[in-house]
């Protein structure tokens, strides 16, 4: 009886002894995947912008601004249409912009088919990727938060700054409120730009009227966009949207001729007061509205992002401030798309 005591003893020391020996290695290959796990599970900021025919060195521009001042993990959608995307890939590939994180999305414009009011005032608006913005949760999959911008922009603060924007319960989108900034009423009144639900919407319609929103109503920019798209998809906003682009092509409820044409108009009315906003300093507008009015330069080196939203790019001529938005112009290799300047 003593042997087999003894036995199930010296058993039992080399069991406890046999565990701590290779419970040490586990131990530390936990820590180390603890340690490690933050950097591999950096929150990844997805930024969606457009690469338009004719426009892509805007898109190029504004890529190269935003990596340049972050060091945030950015993944950048590059959404073209079939006919730019090997453009666009070649220009990124074989220039310093290489090094981004970036993926190309196919932007089919069938979607659009029947949605859309032929307006000859201005055609550049009805371009099919001006209505990118509308269908985010179908181009984006895996992201619950969004941030999209119009290629006319440059980002000169931390894009992680905009995309930690809060948003409202219930709200899918914030955006940047047209009455938010004093400096850019005096830069409103000169180039006689609406900034309310009047200059969008034709209150001569009772379909507008019925809606019950005061013409008075601020209005806001939807160039730059952070969006929920877990609230975006519960909201059925893309269905919403398309609902009032077909109203409009059997209506006529907004158009081209006013203030900011056909892509803002259904979003003031399906996010009118169900939105968010961003930091005004984040959305500093109306940069192409006039090739004569302009800011004070003080205010712009302040300013997170700028935006030439109007007629008046600062690719082409005339345009204000173009030596801001050119210090992140990156040539494009094939030659193909070149800057318009006076001695040009």
């Amino acid at each position: 009886v003593n042997q087999i005591l003894l036995l199930l003893l010296v058993l039992t020391v080399c069991a406890i002894l046999y565990n701590k020996v290779h419970q040490v290695p586990l131990a530390l290959k936990n820590e180390t995947v603890d340690l490690e796990s933050p950097e591999e599970m950096e929150e990844e900021i997805p930024v969606v912008i457009c690469a338009a025919a004719g426009r892509m060195g805007a898109a190029v521009a504004a890529i190269s601004s935003i990596y340049s001042n972050t060091e945030a993990n950015v993944l950048f959608y590059i959404v073209g249409l079939k006919t730019t995307i090997p453009h666009i890939r070649k220009w990124i590939e074989n220039s310093k912009l290489k090094e981004i994180k970036f993926k190309v999305v196919e932007f089919n414009p069938m979607v659009l088919k029947g949605k859309i009011r032929q307006d000859a005032s201005r055609p550049e608006l009805l371009q099919p990727l001006n209505f990118v913005r509308f269908y985010l949760p179908l181009l984006i999959q895996k992201h619950e938060k969004v941030i999209y911008l119009d290629d006319d922009v440059i980002v000169q603060g931390d894009i992680q700054e905009l995309y930690d924007t809060k948003l409202a319960p219930g709200h899918a989108a914030a955006f940047s409120d047209d009455c938010d900034l004093p400096s850019t009423h005096e830069m409103i009144r000169s180039v006689g730009m609406q900034n309310t639900y009047m200059g969008f919407l034709d209150y001569r319609k009772q379909t507008i009227r019925d809606l019950g929103i005061s013409p008075s109503t601020c209005s806001f920019n939807p160039g730059v966009i952070v969006a929920n798209m877990t609230e975006w998809k519960h909201q059925r906003i893309t269905k919403q949207l398309e609902k009032w682009m077909q109203r409009n092509v059997e209506e006529n409820l907004y158009s081209s001729t006013l203030g900011g044409g056909v892509a803002t108009s259904p979003m003031l009315i399906v996010f009118h007061g169900k939105y968010s906003s961003i930091n005004p300093m984040w959305h500093i507008r109306h940069l192409g509205w006039s090739p004569d009015a302009r800011y004070s330069e003080q205010f712009l080196q302040e300013a997170k992002l700028l935006h030439w939203n109007g007629r008046y790019k600062p690719w082409d001529y005339p345009s204000v401030h173009t030596d801001l938005w050119e210090n992140w112009f990156i040539p494009d290799p094939s030659g193909k798309f070149k800057l318009t300047r006076p001695d040009s």
